[in-house]
């Protein structure tokens, strides 16, 4: 089988999801547009040769409802010989395009494809693709009779399970922005980041090229000093076991963003003399509960390791998405994971989660943690509604 480069990555600045936040004025179509542009620059490749567009969009509604990934490709100003595909496979939509166009490489269905995703989170709010539709079905809800919880039930039940604290999962937001901050300090986000253009009021334009949910002057006592974001009563009685701990600051904070990395053959690599940064290597999805719903990302690991014939110890970095804190401390306690070398830099906590684009920023954080040191092979895990998880390993290249 031939093997799949990631020849470079690259991601948008995340802004706050809400009006007003740093992205708010720009159109989500604009936004991957600009990341697809900044794409090409950095990597210095004829548009015209890429074969396709693999892109991650979860509310696919208004602004992101047309195929988001063709209609950023013709914005950009790029070739139409180019097509484009969206998909939703939930939180793990940008990893699941990773995973596709690698397979696609792999396969020798391809030589080059971008794949990524773009999430406007303060323009097309989550939901909003439902409301008003019956999107379950009858034969669903008799399945189910006692009805779907929120995500932030299900990471409420994970809590309870694994037996994790308040503190417990303050202490690892703080950690998240924390390490988020110190990251950028060092400049290590903006190796990931392309400046976007953001029209003001006036009608011109200002650049934006930082992050904007990093809390540097977070503690554990403003995080203590929140309330718990998802209790009601109805949960509360049909789960006694919850102790209301979830709270926004141990949360992924709503987001705007987008993500997008070129797919190399290695026959292009040589012909172009492209520099990959590494390759993509095994794949796992998996489907769980889809009441505890979060907790899929413990098997997809252990199935991506039995995959890749490798153990935790085996991993130089591993990068698990923060939807909350309670998902990646019940993943480290189940598979006894050194928390040293689990999301370095930051994750979702601090840096936010727009939802479709997420695991293209995953992906960045990976390949930055094994570049700085940290081993051979990377890991990325993402859990995603409905009870499903993808993994992924990746290998750096010297």
């Amino acid at each position: 089988m031939a093997d799949a480069f990631i020849v470079d990555i690259v991601r948008s600045p995340f802004g706050k999801g809400r009006e007003g936040g740093a992205l708010a004025s720009l159109h989500p179509i604009d936004l991957f547009a600009q990341v697809l542009q900044g794409l090409i620059r950095r990597t210095d490749i004829d548009p015209v040769l890429v074969e396709d567009l693999i892109a991650g969009c979860v509310i696919q509604f208004g602004e992101q409802s047309s195929n988001v990934a063709r209609q950023a490709w013709l914005a950009a100003g790029y070739p139409a010989t180019t097509p484009g595909v969206t998909l939703d496979r939930k939180c793990g939509s940008a990893q699941q395009a990773m995973d596709f166009a690698a397979q696609g490489v792999m396969a020798g269905a391809y030589d080059l494809v971008i794949a990524g995703g773009v999430e406007m989170m303060g323009r097309v709010p989550m939901g909003s693709n439902r409301q008003g539709h019956d999107y379950r079905g009858p034969m669903f809800d008799r399945r189910f009779p006692d009805g779907m919880v929120h995500q932030g039930v299900s990471a409420e039940l994970i809590a309870a399970r694994w037996n994790l604290s308040r503190e417990d999962m303050d202490r690892y937001a703080l950690r998240s922005h924390q390490r988020a901050a110190l990251a950028e300090q060092r400049e290590d986000l903006a190796r990931q980041i392309i400046a976007v253009e953001v029209p003001t009021e006036t009608g011109a334009t200002r650049g934006i090229d930082r992050d904007e949910g990093i809390r540097h002057d977070t503690s554990l006592e403003k995080l203590a000093s929140l309330k718990p974001a998802f209790q009601n009563e109805a949960m509360a009685a049909r789960f006694p076991q919850i102790r209301w701990s979830v709270t926004a600051g141990n949360s992924s904070q709503v987001t705007d963003g987008a993500t997008a990395m070129l797919i190399a053959s290695e026959q292009m690599v040589k012909r172009f003399n492209l520099k990959p940064r590494a390759m993509v290597r095994y794949f796992a999805v998996v489907g769980d509960d889809p009441i505890m719903m979060l907790s899929g990302v413990i098997p997809a690991t252990r199935k991506v390791l039995d995959r890749a014939g490798l153990k935790m110890g085996d991993i130089g970095a591993f990068e698990v998405n923060e939807a909350f804190a309670s998902v990646v401390l019940a993943w480290a306690r189940e598979l006894d994971a050194d928390m040293d070398n689990v999301n370095v830099n930051g994750g979702a906590i601090a840096l936010g989660h727009p939802v479709g684009a997420s695991g293209g920023r995953l992906t960045c954080a990976l390949l930055d943690a094994l570049e700085q040191g940290n081993g051979k092979y990377g890991l990325q895990t993402m859990c995603e509604s409905g009870g499903m998880a993808n993994a992924t390993i990746i290998e750096r290249l010297e």
